[in-house]
Parts: structure tokens; C-alpha cells; sequence
């Protein structure tokens, strides 16, 4: 036992830590910082797909570097400024897209929120609701069918593949449009993030539900069935009747008002207000206190 510890004593003995001082410490906050953003980032963009490409290549290079293929490794050698060169151009409209949100953020608002106040966080705003909400009405009065699937945590990139990219701020005017009669775009589902029309033309999983009733079609079984494998909310406008309907977690509300769909999507929204300005009333009030207390 005295030998094994003896042995440990002079293995830590033999180990000497670096020195950390405080710009050290602010490195490391902001490395951490910095490569946190940039896996958020990159992990909602088509970059995503083509980094986890580029690991497949440094995995095989690995396993060529273990196994000693040393004419693959010269190969490599050679072409790793070309490589390089070649991922720049490859990512040049992420890489170009991040800078542009990286120069509208405010950097030091967000690392120091002291003097910030109020900020409000939603999935979109109050107009994105009230332009939701007047379009879906207007398409019922005349009778033009619709199927609106409003993105929420889960990603639904894979239903939005099957459409026609659109990226366009969401209007009234715009759903309606789309929704028309006899337009390339009506057929199918829009998909809704944020504040965009995402994309057109989607198809969406049919329902297995036996419990609905036989009287409804195929957009009403598109709506419940994109809500039973996500949580997104799904509005449907009844081209029969021109009725509303919400589905969401799987179940149908069907010819729902203006109120009622207004609260559905004012649910959805999650919209919270974080006071970011509590220190500093904190110590507002803290240095009032200590003037009174000094007179």
C-alpha cells in the first residue's frame, strides 16, 4: 500500500499545472462563447449537411494515418491548401450569411445585458398573428381551401424539402395568393416559421386516425397527421365550407372562430419578457437606500 502510494506521490509530483490568470479565464468564456454560436448556427443551415460530409473525410484520413498509408497522407499533403480553398467556397453563402447576422447583432448587448431593459422573445409577432388570422377568414368566406403549418420547436425541414422555397415575410395578401384557385402554388401545405412563409406546396403525412370522421378530406388528415409526428400547429380552411379548424398534438378543433384561433396562436407564439434591467434597478435602489441612510 506505502509502495502504490509512493508511486502516485511521485507521478503528481512530476505534473505541473500551468498558471491561470484572469486573462485566461476570459479566453476560455469567450472560445466557449464563440463555438457555442457558431454549433447553433450551423446547425439550422444546409452547412450542417456538408460539415458532417467533411468529418467522413477527416475520419477517413485518421484511419489512413493509423494504418500508415503514407501515399494517401502524401496525397493529402499536397492538396490541403487546395482543400481548404475548396471548403471556403463551398460554405461562401453561410459563411457570407453569418457575418451578415453577426454585424446586425449587438455583441456586447448580449455578452453584458445590463442596461438592455426589456427584451421580448417570441416565435413572431403580434402582426404575423393578426395577418394569419385575416387571411384564414377571408379564404373561408369565399370558400378557398387551406392548409397553414405553423413551425414551433421541432424542425420541419424535411416536409419543406418537398415544396417550393418561398422565404418571404408573411401577409394576408401573400396566403391568399397562394391559396387561389388554378395557381401553381395552392396544392399542399405552407410551412410558417417565424414571421416567413417558409415554403409552398408541401406535402404532409396523412393521418391513421380512425376516430375522424369519414365526412373529412385529405387536407384535414394532412393537417392532423403533420401534428401527431411534430408540434406544430395546423390551420385548415374547409374548401366545403369554408370553415376553420385548428389541429395540434393529434386532435382536430374544428370550425373554430376568430377568438379561438387568435388564442391558439397566441399560445404558440410563447412570447415572454425577460427584464434584463433588474440589476441595475437592483442597484439603483441600493445606492438611493444608502443616501437616505447618510443624511
Amino acid at each position: 500500500m506505502e509502495s502504490i502510494s509512493a508511486i502516485l506521490s511521485g507521478f503528481l509530483s512530476k505534473i505541473s499545472l500551468p498558471s491561470i490568470g484572469v486573462i485566461d479565464v476570459i479566453e476560455i468564456f469567450l472560445i466557449s462563447f464563440f463555438v457555442y454560436q457558431f454549433m447553433v448556427w450551423i446547425k439550422f443551415t444546409r452547412a450542417y449537411t456538408l460539415l458532417k460530409g467533411i468529418l467522413v473525410v477527416l475520419a477517413f484520413i485518421f484511419l489512413a494515418y493509423i494504418f500508415k498509408m503514407n501515399t494517401i497522407l502524401w496525397i493529402i499533403s499536397k492538396l490541403s491548401n487546395v482543400l481548404i480553398i475548396g471548403v471556403m467556397v463551398i460554405f461562401q453563402p453561410e459563411l457570407r450569411k453569418m457575418l451578415e447576422q453577426l454585424g446586425q447583432k449587438k455583441i456586447m448587448a448580449t455578452l453584458i445585458p445590463f442596461d438592455t431593459g426589456k427584451e421580448v422573445k417570441e416565435r413572431f409577432t403580434d402582426k404575423t398573428i393578426n395577418e394569419l388570422v385575416k387571411a384564414c377568414f377571408d379564404m373561408g368566406e369565399v370558400k378557398t381551401g387551406a392548409l397553414i403549418v405553423i413551425e414551433q420547436e421541432n424542425r420541419l425541414s424535411e416536409y419543406e424539402r418537398t415544396g417550393i422555397n418561398i422565404d418571404a415575410v408573411l401577409t394576408s395578401q401573400l396566403l391568399i395568393n397562394i391559396f387561389e384557385h388554378n395557381t401553381p402554388l395552392h396544392d399542399g401545405a405552407v410551412i410558417v416559421r417565424g414571421n416567413r412563409v417558409a415554403a409552398a406546396t408541401c406535402y404532409l403525412p396523412l393521418s391513421d386516425n380512425m376516430e375522424l370522421s369519414k365526412q373529412l378530406g385529405t387536407r384535414h388528415r394532412a393537417g392532423v397527421g403533420i401534428s401527431e409526428v411534430s408540434d406544430s400547429l395546423t390551420i385548415i380552411v374547409s374548401e366545403e365550407t369554408g370553415k376553420v379548424s385548428i389541429a395540434q398534438g393529434g386532435k382536430l378543433t374544428r370550425c373554430v372562430n376568430s377568438a379561438a384561433l387568435r388564442s391558439a396562436l397566441v399560445k404558440a407564439q410563447n412570447k415572454t419578457v425577460i427584464d434584463n434591467g433588474k440589476l441595475r434597478h437592483l442597484l439603483k435602489g441600493r445606492v438611493k437606500h444608502e443616501e437616505k441612510t447618510t443624511k
